[in-house]
C-alpha cells in the first residue's frame, strides 16, 4: 500500500509503503542499523554494510540492541523532526526553505530526496547530518538515507511564505 501526501509549492511529497509479507531479516541490525555504527559516508550519508555478523552471530550479544518494535513513524513526524533541522547561514528549517523534494518511507527506513541552495553550500554536509540524525532519533526510525540531489535546482519559489517574510523576499 502507497500513501502519497502533497501540500503547496515546496511541500515534500510524503510516501509510506507497508509491505504485505515481510519476512523478518535475522540480521537485520547488521545490514541497516548496526552497519552505520561501523561506517558512513558524509557525503551521502548512507550506511556502510558492516562485516559483523555471520550465520551463526547474534548482534545483540555484541552490545547492540535488537530493533525495537513499535507503532511506524507517520508522515507528520518525520516532517517536524526536519523542521528541526536549520540552515545555518539562512537560520530558517530546511523545510520552510523547500530544500526537502520528497520522503518515502518503508518500515522503520526513511530515505529523503533534498537539496542545497546552491551545489557549492557550505554547510550542505551539516545539514545532510543534522537530517539524518533528526530523523533517526524518532521512534519507529532505524535509518534515514538522505539523498542530495540538484535536479531540479533550488529557487526561492519552493520557499514557504514565512521564510520568504523572515529573509524580505517579497
Amino acid at each position: 500500500m502507497t500513501e502519497e501526501t502533497t501540500a503547496t509549492t515546496g511541500a515534500p511529497v510524503v510516501t509510506s509503503a507497508t509491505p504485505a509479507a515481510a519476512a523478518p531479516d535475522a540480521h537485520a541490525c547488521c545490514s541497516d542499523s548496526h552497519g552505520a555504527a561501523h561506517a558512513m559516508s558524509v557525503a551521502s550519508a548512507l550506511p556502510v554494510a558492516s562485516d559483523c555478523c555471520s550465520s551463526s552471530t547474534d548482534c545483540s550479544k555484541e552490545g547492540q540492541p535488537a530493533a525495537e518494535e513499535g507503532p511506524p513513524v507517520d508522515d507528520a513526524a518525520l516532517i517536524d523532526a526536519l523542521r528541526e533541522v536549520i540552515d545555518p547561514e539562512l537560520m530558517i528549517n530546511i523545510v520552510d526553505l523547500g530544500l526537502v523534494y520528497s520522503i518515502n518511507h518503508t518500515d522503520r527506513k526513511v530515505n529523503v530526496e533534498m537539496t542545497l541552495t546552491s551545489p557549492a553550500c557550505p554547510a550542505g554536509p551539516q545539514i545532510i547530518m543534522q537530517s539524518k540524525l533528526a530523523l533517526e532519533k524518532l521512534n519507529g526510525v532505524d535509518i534515514a538515507e538522505i539523498k542530495l540531489t540538484m535536479s531540479p535546482p533550488w529557487t526561492p519559489a519552493r520557499m514557504t511564505d514565512e521564510a520568504r517574510d523572515q529573509l524580505g523576499i517579497f
